[in-house]
Formats: C-alpha cells, structure tokens, sequence
C-alpha cells in the first residue's frame, strides 16, 4: 500500500461520534457493504474505506487510530501500519484477491517495533471484499465476507464496545492489571499519600480506567487526558486528577459554560464515588509514566470479581493473610451461588419458558432478592451473585420477547433502562477493612454497567446508568460487632435474603487475643468454645440470624469445620439447639489459585437454613482436585456425609472393646535428651557408660523416613549411677532451665525423665503417627518393642496385635479416617479421642479375625521385601510397589467383608455405612453411656 499519512491529532472530538445501537450498526453495516460491493484495488481508497468501516461502529478514526505508522520491523527494515489503533488493533490491507495469510504475517512483523502497551489485542487483514479478523488473546481466526458484514457485526464488536466477555480462572489479565496498580500504589504511597487518602483516590483511579475501556467514558478519553492535559514531567498530574474527579461529580448543567468539549464529554457520575474532597498528591515523571501505563493497558477483559482481591494482595501480602482474605475465582463461586439459588433459579425458568404468568413471576421475584456477604472483602461473591442474577433476567426478557409479550426491539435508551428490574441496590456487605469495602463498591458499579452493555447488546440501544443513583449497601464495619437482623435483614422485611461469603480462615492458634475474645462472646454458651475456629462466628451470628425465617445461607470455610473437634462443639450447638439443617454441600475440595502470595487451601462449602430442604445435595470430589459429582441426600449431616446426625465426642476410651490408645513420650527437654547416630557415638566414647541409657527414639519422621534418632531413656538410672556420669549430668542440668523458662516450669523437679511417659514396659505396640500426607491411601503403622521410645508425634497401641493393626490399616479405616480426623494443612492429623476410639469395629467371627491376621502379616512381609525403601518410599502413591499394593487390596476386601457381604463401591458408602452402625452402637444413650452399658453387662 503507498503512503497516506494523516497525524493523530490528540485534540479531536472523543472517540465515538454517536453511540449506537445494535439495529444502528447493522443498517450502517449493510450501507457500506452496498457501497463497497465493486472490487477496487486502487491505495487511495484504502483510508476511505477504513475510515467508513469505523464510523458504521459509531467510531471518529481521527480520534484513536492512524493511517501509515511507521515502525521498525523485525530484520531491523522500515515499514508502515495501514491502520494503527494503540493497544487494540492493527489492519493489513491488501488489493483485492491478494494472500490475507501473508498479510497477517507481514502485520506480525509490525510487533517488534511498538511499545508494550501499544502491542493490539487483534489483528485485521483485508483484501475490500473479505475481512479475516485474528484475536491474538484467544488464537481465534474469523473471517467474513463484505457482502456478509450485516450478519456478523458481533465480530468487531470490541470496536463498538459491545464486547463478549470471557471470563477464565486466574486469567492472566486479571494479574497483570492488579501488579500495575500494584507498582503505581507503590509509587504514590512513597511520597507519603497514604492511608484514607491513597484508597480513596485509588478507587477512584480504579473506575476511570475501566470506564475508559467499558464504554462508560467515551473510549480512550482518560487516556488522552493524561497525555493531553498534563505535563510530561508530571508536575500537574495530581491537580489535574482532582479538577477531573470534581467534574465527574459535577452534574453537566451546573459546570463551566466555556469547559472544553473533550473535558465536556466526561460525564457525571455520582454515587459519592467523587464526592469527598481530597489532598492533592504529587506526581512526577515516573509516576505520570506509571499512571500512563495503567491507562494504556486494555482493562475490557480484567473482571471486576477477581481484580479487587487480587489488587488488596498485591498491595499488602502480609496484612491480607493476617485477615483471613483469598482471592477466588469466578467457577469457585460460582458453586456457592448455583447451590444457593441460582440452580433453582435457572430450573423454575426452564419451566416458565411457555408461559408469560411464570415468567413475570419469576421476574418479580429475582426482582426482590437481597444477598448480604458478611465478611464481603474486595466484594467478588456478591459481584458473581449480581451478574448470574442479570444475566437470568436477560434470558427471562428474551423469552417474552419471543413469545411476543414484550414490545420494542430496538427501543430507545429510556425503554431500555426500563427494561431492567434490577439495580445493586439489592447487594449488602460487612466488611472491616476500609479499602476492600471500597473496591467492592466500584466494582459492584462495574459490573452493573457491564450487564447494562450485555442487556443492551440483547435489545438494541445504549444503556449507561448514570449518574449513579441507588448503589450497593457496603458497610465497612466488623461483622462480628453488628446486629445483622438490625443493621441489614430486618431493613427490608419483605425480600427474599440470602446470606452467602468466604469469612476469614484462622485456627484457634492462630487468633489475636481480640478475635479470641470474640468467639469467647459469640459462643459463650457452648461448651469448650475456645477450640473452635475464628469462622465459626459466622455460622453462629447466621444461624440466629434466621431464627424463624426461610433465610438461606452458604459459607465456604476450610474443612476443619466439619473435622475433629469443631463437628461435636459446633454443629452440635447449631443443629440441635439452633435447627440448622444443611442443604447442600460440597465435600473437600481445592481452592487453588495463581494470583500472586496465595495458597492453595482445602475447603468445604456448606449451604444451610433453620428449616429442612427436601431434596439435600451432597456434592462429592474424588480427588481435591477433580470435577464433583453430585449425589442426592436423605440427610447431610456435619461430617457432610449422607447420614443420620451424629455429633462424635471426645471419648477417654474405645467405644468398642479394643486396646487403648495412648499418645508417645513427650520429651520436653530442648533437645538435650536426644542425638542423631554420630552425636551418640562421639557421646558414648566421652561418656561410656550411657550407653546403657540410650534408646531409639522413634518421632513420626524417624518412622517414615528410616531416619535413626537416640534418646537418654533415665526413667531407671538410680541416681548415684546419675551422678557418676558427668556428661549426661551436664544434659540434664541443662533440660532443668530449660523447663524452669518454660511455661511449666514444675517439670524441672524431675529434669532427668521425659515430661511425658506412657512407653509400655515389656509388651510390644503399634505406632501411629499423629499427622501424614493427604496423599497416602493408608496412613503407615508399624510394630515396635518396648525397647524402642515413641516421640509425641505419634500415638501408641501397647496391646495392639496383628488384627487391630490390619483393621486400621484398612481402607475402611481410612474411609473413617478422611471424613472424621482432624488437618494440619491438608494432612491427616489423627486423633485417638475422636477418632480412634469413636472407630465402630466390626463384629467378627474365629476365622474372620484370623484371616484378617494372616493378611496383616503379609502387608508387612511386602514391606520387608523392600528394605532399602522407607515407610514414605513405600506409601507414595506414584512408587508403591506392586506387591504391597495387592497385599493392601487383599487385605482392604477381607476389611470390607466383617462388616458386611455386599462389596462397597466407593468410599462414601463405606463412610455412610460406618456412621449408621456408630449410631446403632450408641443409639438411645450416646457413646460414653454406651461403653459404661457394655461394661456393666
């Protein structure tokens, strides 16, 4: 193509000449088409025709794109962009016939000499009569012919600003817009602009660079009020910001009659977003380049639901894991909401498709939705909530529309914002943090505008809600210091509420003293309150919150709260004295993401209400990982399993007539008592005579590793044979004020004997170590002598035999196990209290027992065939061994068999199976009355 330079020139009319409907572009998409039918090859009409191929879109070219840029492509040579759209578009034009392939990669070579932020999301070759267009985000390729234009303008839609929206788990996108804003917070704070200020302003910044690319500001105008406006060395940037934020909150009647047009086309936007006054900040050249930077970047695919909290992240890592916050993706939530109400939602609308009654019903119901999140953050689940609900009402005007029971297609913008029933009004959230509450407003308005373009795009017209009149109801406050039937659900009696969110995940350990302070306050009633986990409250603050009402609510918590000791102190207290019924769970599962600082953690979502749902769904995951498949209740109850409510308490002994359980030998020392094998050979040799006193030292690591450790076993020395040995003496003194610090410090009367002792005499017993790997089929136990010292990591069976070892080390067991013990992490941490002695035993025969025996034993001999492997080599789910791996199977069948004939199929089976026979076990009386019955008789 021959040269046809036209300058940008900054100081044109905004972007868009007229902002126009989908009817609108269509009839101008067919006049061009009609007029551009004949092929024609001549490079003068090329600017014409891209010129007249933007303004169908509503586009002034002059204002964003320029004819013939020259850049230096790859191979270093001079070339020249038809049309250059900086960070969205490049167009390649050929004559007519020409090889659009070639042109693609003649406008590729382009890329090399452009800046980062000037790269463009699409690519367009033509050739007049086809028009072939390359979106570089998602690969996709699609061409349409001229005379086709009219049919396909959904193509070009992000020239217009109608602009499909996909939406992918930790898109990149959504990082990349996040550590911008992360570098330019960064920058401001440094010059002391912090704190209210700096998030106020932030927030602010925050919605004028998606309105810039979302169709609420004509497109790209902040951006050229940046580059037009201020100084290069950004000395005015901050005045300038503040006389922008002043206009924006400035209703177009009430500013200066002489205001330039392009500061004359930003428009008014209320809502108190602008309202405050602030300080100035002060800017200089990097930051005005940091600012640049952020406007360039294309904010029309970053999604308002996982931005907020991934930009809170970035900002302070260290202050967000302190308050419990995650980001979390959109499919996360979205199993919250469809659980909640939006399944129901979807399924009452395929059934009112035919009827125009059902589905103004309907409309008018979702029209009186109020969804309050309680610990509400950057606002993520209310923004998917609000969304899913938007886009139902899209789908119910559709169908009236189809069914002929809505007039005007194509009708003008006041018809269409009368379409929509719907307003963030209907959005409240608690939260304690000023700055997440702040984002989740903005983004709240965002996503309203979003769906407003999307309903927009359905009907034809344009459709901006503003200035911003009814705004989300976000309360930056402490959950746990609000009345929420006061402050929120009793504000409108007659809607339907929902309660839904992600509150903070802290363990009891992990709390400040003024959040244990709280759950002391909030559960004051229940007994051994102060083990339960800082999300708690809100279970608790909800529960009473719908006290007599249809409220429903779902939480997604880590899976301690349906594990151990949380399941007897919780939901104990709110199923049988708050009536609490769940209706619906998903059992553990991942929730993992790639935004910056957070980890994946293992979490359960739990939807409930004060009244019973006939139809409970228990959603069940293979692995933590994997899709869920869904399986349909009786009754859920608090260890999500499908079965009669059972609450285990901690038991002193086995519920059936087994060995006890005991917990190992606690050192307490500060590693004075202990040595590895070379600390031990260089002790003997200075001290011969403790050889008499060392003893393998067996901790959890030791056992699963192979790994050797020694302890000085004293708890015989006489103490004139103490006192002969001046080296263990040495030690001992030392383990004395290490105690005398301690926080019990009456141990350092006895500094020669462990804190703790339960080691067995003479017998031999079963070790188990206190936490494993998730990862592990079966948790590895073994056999020792009394010889051997068992640490306090592990747990200890001294009159355990071959039956009971090959019973725990069942799947059976395991099954128990997994949905009963207790996490550290996403580890097993096993307890003998809760779960070993609440285990149900099967009731079996002679040779049943014996079988089970001799199959014990062969796991064991499969072990031994292996003696180079550890405990962790050998239970590692990739290098098993064959030969363990079939003892195990073998064994896991003659488990399986004692209990009953019929072969299990899946885990959850075997677990609802045991929870029905722990509730014959203890029926009528519970399980304490149950061992003192069974003794008595």
């Amino acid at each position: 193509m021959g040269r046809l330079v036209q300058e940008w020139d900054g100081h044109l009319d905004g972007v868009f000449s007229a902002m126009l409907s989908i009817p609108d572009i269509r009839s101008r998409a067919t006049a061009f088409a009609e007029r551009w039918k004949n092929e024609v090859s001549e490079d003068a009409e090329a600017k014409s025709f891209w010129d007249e191929f933007l303004e169908v879109f509503g586009v002034n070219r002059k204002r964003v794109a320029v004819f013939e840029k020259q850049v230096t492509k790859a191979g270093k040579k001079a070339g020249y962009i038809d049309l250059f759209w900086p960070g969205l578009l490049i167009v390649e034009h050929k004559s007519a016939g020409k090889d659009l392939s070639k042109a693609f990669t003649q406008a590729a070579d382009y890329f090399e000499g452009l800046k980062d932020v000037e790269l463009p999301r699409y690519v367009i070759v033509s050739d007049f009569q086809r028009i072939r267009v390359h979106d570089l985000e998602d690969g996709s390729e699609q061409e349409v012919t001229l005379a086709d234009l009219p049919k396909r303008i959904d193509l070009f839609g992000f020239i217009s600003g109608y602009v499909p929206r996909k939406f992918r788990d930790e898109d990149p996108v959504n990082v990349k817009a996040a550590e911008l804003m992360g570098r330019l917070h960064d920058a401001i704070k440094a010059t002391g602009y912090e704190g209210h200020q700096l998030e106020v302003f932030l927030t602010r910044l925050l919605f004028a660079l998606f309105g810039d690319d979302t169709g609420i500001f004509n497109r790209d105008s902040f951006v050229s009020f940046l580059e037009t406006k201020t100084r290069e060395d950004g000395m005015d940037v901050g005045p300038q910001l503040s006389y922008l934020f002043q206009l924006l909150n400035t209703p177009v009647d009430k500013r200066p009659k002489n205001l330039d047009e392009e500061l004359q086309a930003f428009p008014y936007v209320n809502g108190n977003l602008f309202a405050e006054t602030l300080p100035t900040p002060h800017f200089d050249r990097e930051m005005r380049d940091r600012l640049l930077e952020c406007a360039n970047f294309d904010w029309t695919f970053v999604s308002p639901a996982v931005f907020g909290a991934m930009f809170q992240g970035v900002m302070n890592a260290v202050e967000r894991r302190n308050l419990g916050a995650h980001y979390t993706s959109e499919k996360n939530i979205l199993k919250v909401v469809s659980g909640l109400f939006l399944d129901e939602i979807e399924e009452e609308l395929a059934k009112a498709r035919s009827s125009e009654h059902r589905l103004r019903a309907l409309h008018e119901r979702i029209a009186k939705m109020r969804f309050l999140d309680p610990a509400c953050g950057c606002g993520n689940f209310l923004i998917v909530t609000y969304k899913e609900l938007r886009r139902v009402e899209i789908q119910i005007l559709l169908q009236l529309e189809a069914l002929g029971k809505l007039s005007g297609k194509g009708q003008q913008v006041s018809d269409i914002s009368a379409l929509s029933r719907l307003s963030v009004h209907s959005m409240f959230g608690l939260e304690i943090e000023e700055f997440p509450a702040r984002i989740a407003e903005v983004a709240i308005w965002l996503t309203d505008h979003l769906m407003n373009v999307e309903l927009a795009a359905a009907f034809g017209g344009y459709f901006v809600r503003l200035p911003l009149s009814e705004g989300p109801t976000i309360q930056n406050t402490d959950a746990l210091e609000v009345d929420w039937r006061k402050e929120v659900l009793d504000t409108e009696p007659d809607a339907e509420w929902f309660i839904l969110g992600n509150p903070p995940f802290l363990g009891s350990r992990l709390m400040s003293s003024h959040q244990k302070q709280q759950v002391k306050r909030i559960a004051d009633a229940i007994k051994d309150s102060g083990e339960l986990d800082y999300v708690a409250c809100w279970y608790l603050l909800a529960a009473r919150a719908i006290q007599g009402t249809a409220i429903k609510v779902a939480f997604v918590s880590t899976n301690s709260v349906v594990q151990g000791l949380q399941v007897g102190i919780l939901w104990k207290h709110l199923m049988v004295k708050c009536g609490i019924h769940i209706h619906f769970a998903h059992r553990t599962f991942r929730w993992s993401n790639d935004a910056r600082g957070v980890a994946a953690v293992h979490v359960v979502i739990i939807g409930f209400a004060a009244l019973r749902s006939p139809n409970p769904l228990l959603f069940d995951y293979t692995t933590p990982d994997s899709e869920p498949a869904v399986h349909r209740a009786t009754n859920i109850n608090a260890y999500l399993v499908d079965a009669d409510n059972v609450f285990l308490p901690r038991l002193q002994r086995p519920l059936c007539e087994k060995p006890e359980m005991a917990f190992g030998n606690m050192p307490a020392d500060g590693g004075y008592l202990l040595f590895t094998n070379e600390e031990k050979r260089s002790f003997i040799s200075t001290e011969p005579q403790s050889k008499h006193f060392l003893r393998p030292f067996i901790s959890a690591k030791e056992f699963l590793n192979n790994e050797v450790r020694w302890c000085l076993w004293l708890k015989d020395c006489e103490p004139s044979t103490l006192r002969s040995m001046p080296a263990v003496l040495s030690r001992v003194k030392e383990v004395q004020k290490v105690r005398r610090a301690s926080s019990r410090p009456h141990l350092a009367d006895t500094p020669h004997l462990f804190a703790q002792i339960t080691q067995p005499d003479r017998v031999p017993y079963i070790l188990v170590p206190r936490h494993s790997s998730e990862s592990r089929a079966y948790i590895p136990m073994g056999f020792f002598t009394a010889n051997s010292i068992a640490a306090d990591s592990c747990l200890i069976i001294p009159k355990g035999g071959l039956y009971h070892f090959g019973v725990l080390m069942s799947s059976m067991h395991m099954a128990w196990v997994r949905y009963v013990c207790g996490r550290l992490k996403s580890d097993y941490r096993y307890s003998k209290d809760v779960v070993y002695n609440n285990y149900p035993w099967p009731d079996v025969t002679e040779a049943q027992q014996k079988k089970i025996e001799d199959l014990a034993q062969k796991v064991l001999d499969a072990r031994a065939n292996h003696p180079t492997s550890s405990l962790a080599d050998l239970y590692h789910p990739t290098t098993m061994p064959p030969d363990l791996r079939k003892a195990h199977e073998a064994l896991d069948k003659a488990v399986d068999a004692c209990y009953r004939k019929e072969a299990f199929k899946s885990e959850r089976e075997r677990v609802e199976y045991l929870f029905g026979l722990y509730r014959k076990l203890t029926e009528g009386f519970g399980a304490e009355k149950a061992i003192y019955k069974r003794k008595r008789k």
